[in-house]
């Protein structure tokens, strides 16, 4: 659990340098499961529904990373 606290600490710190795994590693510890690949971009879902789509990039985007950490309650 410390390492996910880490990467969440490390994504409100630094957003311009979060890869997609961590990003990918995020989500899925929130409940949250790939359920669609369409050429770049990356949807996941939760169990109540609610669909985050990502583009696959290295680094992600900021905007995509602030994204996820309302969505997950950061």
């Amino acid at each position: 659990m410390a390492r996910i606290e880490k990467l969440i600490r490390k994504m409100k710190n630094r957003p311009n340098g979060i890869s997609f795994d961590e990003i990918a590693k995020a989500l899925n510890y929130h409940g949250y499961i790939l359920v669609r690949k369409n050429g770049s971009h990356r949807n996941f879902r939760n169990a109540s529904g609610d669909v985050i789509i990502i583009k696959e990039s290295n680094p992600v985007k900021a905007v995509y990373v602030k994204d996820v950490l309302a969505r997950i309650g950061e």
